[in-house]
């Protein structure tokens, strides 16, 4: 397959690269959005790749499209792309066009091109870095000891080995294992408790809420969301209705997370929603085993899109 021009996409900070500015180079092209933990951990092995074969012929092509609809905001894409200290060019794919040109269906999804554009590797989700890297190289035509990476933060690999809860969307258009007490109701304002008992892998909510097809919004304050999970790392991505930043406040077992909270919470559990992104809950520094998570909002406004946890 050869991989179709760029030429009219939205840049974000780069000139528009045209097939002849890509000519003789070997390109990767890494699709990404910006609340995705799969490509959070992999986005320091594109910048190092960047950073150690740019001289040598590589361009690398971010390629950011939206999964929710805040992320189509070129502000909050902007600002993740500093945060991450990313300066290779960034394509805005807002209407799809370049993830259906290359037929993709992943984030994140890697696509490597030779100089002739010929894609001539991939590889989807997380891992296979060093085979990545090695294709690099053989397609520069070089060959040198591997990129040194060093993930921080919430780059930092899952721990795979204590991890026993998957990813969990709140809202009815994927959302599973939702425990309500009564029934739940979908795109209107409801009245939500939490039962008596949360499975393991179940969410619940508490207060007023609407429960739309990818999100859930709280109507009136101090709403809460519970989860029941098993993992090192517990984040939440979160948007807000309002233009007023949204205090919250999480517990772990019905007390402050202490030194269990996440890089977005303080030790007392408190923390305040302030943009669209995702948010580190929890990362646990000891034993990991079965633990029972509350987030409760002091404002309304909030809205709950995805549970992700490493």
């Amino acid at each position: 397959m050869r991989t179709p021009s760029l030429a009219d996409a939205e840049w974000l900070n780069s000139q528009p690269l045209a097939p002849d500015d890509l000519h003789g180079h070997v390109v990767l092209y890494d699709f990404w959005t910006l609340t995705c933990i799969n490509w959070l951990r992999t986005a320091p092995y594109r910048l190092a790749w960047w950073n150690a074969y740019r001289q040598d012929g590589l361009i690398v092509v971010g390629v950011h499209t939206p999964e929710f609809g805040f992320e189509h905001s070129p502000e909050l894409v902007r600002r993740a792309v500093a945060e991450r200290g990313i300066d290779y060019p960034v394509v805005i794919d807002n209407d799809y066009a370049v993830w259906k040109a290359f037929d993709n269906h992943y984030w994140p999804a890697l696509y490597l091109a030779d100089g002739a554009g010929v894609i001539r590797d991939h590889h989807f989700g997380e891992g296979e870095y060093e085979g990545s890297e090695r294709s690099i190289q053989r397609l520069l035509g070089i060959s040198r000891p591997l990129s040194r990476v060093e993930p921080a933060g919430v780059e930092v690999e899952a721990d795979w080995t204590h991890l026993r809860t998957p990813e969990t969307y709140l809202g009815y258009a994927r959302g599973e294992h939702f425990a309500a007490a009564g029934e739940a109701e979908s795109g209107r304002r409801h009245t939500y408790t939490y039962s008596n008992y949360l499975h393991f892998n179940h969410w619940a909510l508490d207060g007023e809420w609407t429960v739309g097809s990818e999100h859930v919004t709280l109507s009136e304050p101090d709403g809460g969301i519970a989860f029941r999970f098993q993992a090192r790392d517990a984040n939440l991505v979160l948007d807000r209705a309002g233009g007023r930043p949204v205090p919250f406040r999480v517990t772990l077992d019905g007390e402050a997370p202490g030194d269990a909270a996440g890089l977005d919470v303080g030790a007392d559990g408190a923390g305040v929603l302030d943009q669209g992104r995702m948010y580190q809950l929890i990362r646990q520094p000891g034993a990991i085993g079965e633990k029972f998570l509350e987030i409760t909002f002091t404002a309304p406004g909030a809205r709950a899109y995805v549970f992700t946890f490493g």
